[in-house]
């Protein structure tokens, strides 16, 4: 990268912003990630594994639906209303405050734990609508692509730090003067809490609200955010590029997510490996994609992202393939997750980035809400292809059921390849 490029990404305005990914990661590492799920295995001992599994689900799907649903709403009354800083910080501060009341739930307490737990995820996904459409606040269309990959970069460095001293605080309590593991784990989120609240700040104070160009009273922001709703869901039907992104990212993040998801699961069920073993592919993940993003960042300015996110796909099937076909070992486990890592924060920073470039920027939060929604719905496919494997296919081995997920990065690298490779300066 070159010293103007380094000159771009360090402007006040681009670091607040980015800093918020730094911020929030933390959730989807220590919370979401390592751990609140086994938190909430302790919780629910009196539950059996079948109703304790069933019940989580449920939490994940209705959180997921709850914003996939209202994210194009909220997008479109953000910019009626021009408020996306306010959204944020109002959603970042129902995130902020679930991660720290999760420090007060205690054993049997199952119930109130999803609660939280799914009202911080509802806190986590809700406000990344609006700072994924301040990406064309902060940067010119030239360096989309270097801005985009700069926040996911910052995002699995911070997440990934805080997530390497929780586990270690959870792990070793007695090095931190913690007097136990439980007391460790209550602490860990609240660490979480002042980590995102204290490096939200910066884009808080930093970067300038948006202001509409009329002044609306709440009621009548909202009134045109749905009148403004109803036409982008025209207007999408006639912006060709838009839609046919909206397809191909809606499959191929899908297969992302699908792989982000089954991966401990493979590690623990099908090759035994230890909780310390997935835990370190965890953070191999987390700060392999550092540098990964930056250079895709760099990468998708000189080459186009659309060609950057093809580079990522392609490395996804040959991940997949490599699952299916040799992984045995932990050292085997370890590869793959630098794999991941070398091409996760790419495809999705690129992602963001070539689908900031297609639509009309004054109407870039409502948009946005529309990327969001999309990307909530996805990890649908994956798992339920992968539950039919071994209906359709009586003689498939566990591990053949992963194949599917290649056909999901087949499809959206199809539909890819009929959007324009759009690059910087042009």
């Amino acid at each position: 990268m070159s010293d103007t490029g380094i000159k771009r990404l360090l402007n006040k305005q681009v670091v607040s912003w980015a800093l918020y990914d730094w911020a929030n990661s933390a959730f989807a590492t220590t919370v979401m990630a390592g751990v609140f799920p086994i938190f909430y295995s302790s919780l629910s001992q009196d539950l059996s594994t079948k109703d304790a599994q069933f019940w989580f689900n449920i939490t994940l799907l209705v959180s997921s639906i709850a914003v996939a649903i209202a994210a194009p709403i909220l997008g479109a009354i953000a910019d009626a209303g021009g408020g996306r800083k306010k959204f944020l910080a109002t959603f970042a501060m129902l995130g902020i405050t679930m991660a720290a009341a999760l420090a007060w739930v205690n054993a049997g307490m199952w119930v109130i734990g999803l609660v939280i737990y799914g009202l911080g995820k509802v806190g986590f996904a809700g406000a990344n609508i609006f700072y994924d459409a301040m990406l064309v606040d902060v940067a010119d269309e030239d360096d989309f692509d270097l801005v985009s990959g700069f926040g996911y970069a910052l995002g699995y460095i911070g997440g990934g730090l805080l997530f390497l001293i929780n586990v270690l605080m959870i792990t070793k309590p007695e090095l931190f003067g913690i007097a136990s593991t439980a007391s460790a784990v209550s602490l860990s989120f609240l660490s979480v809490a002042i980590w995102w609240a204290v490096f939200t700040i910066p884009l808080l104070r930093n970067l300038p609200e948006r202001q509409s160009q009329t002044t609306r009273s709440a009621g009548e922001a909202i009134r045109d955010g749905f009148a403004q709703l109803r036409q982008t869901f025209a207007e999408i039907r006639h912006l060709k590029p838009v839609l046919i992104f909206l397809c191909a990212y809606w499959l191929y993040i899908d297969g992302v997510g699908s792989i982000i998801k089954m991966a401990v699961f493979f590690g623990s069920r099908v090759l035994s490996l230890p909780d310390d073993s997935l835990i370190t592919a965890l953070l191999i993940t987390q700060f392999v994609a550092f540098p990964a993003a930056l250079f895709f960042g760099w990468l998708g300015s000189k080459i186009g992202p659309r060609n950057g996110i093809f580079i990522g796909l392609v490395v996804y099937v040959l991940a997949v393939l490599y699952a299916w076909g040799r992984l045995e070992t932990a050292a085997d486990f370890y590869k793959l997750a630098i794999a991941i890592g070398l091409v996760q924060g790419g495809v999705q920073s690129l992602s963001r980035s070539l689908f900031a470039r297609l639509i009309p920027r004054e109407k870039a939060t409502e948009f946005f809400g529309f990327f969001n929604m999309v990307g909530k719905f996805a990890t649908i496919l994956g798992p339920s292809l992968m539950a039919l494997v071994p209906v359709v296919f009586a003689t498939a081995e566990d591990r053949d059921v992963i194949l599917v997920v290649i056909l999901l990065f087949i499809a959206g690298g199809l539909f890819l390849s009929r959007v324009e490779n759009v690059k910087a300066g042009k």
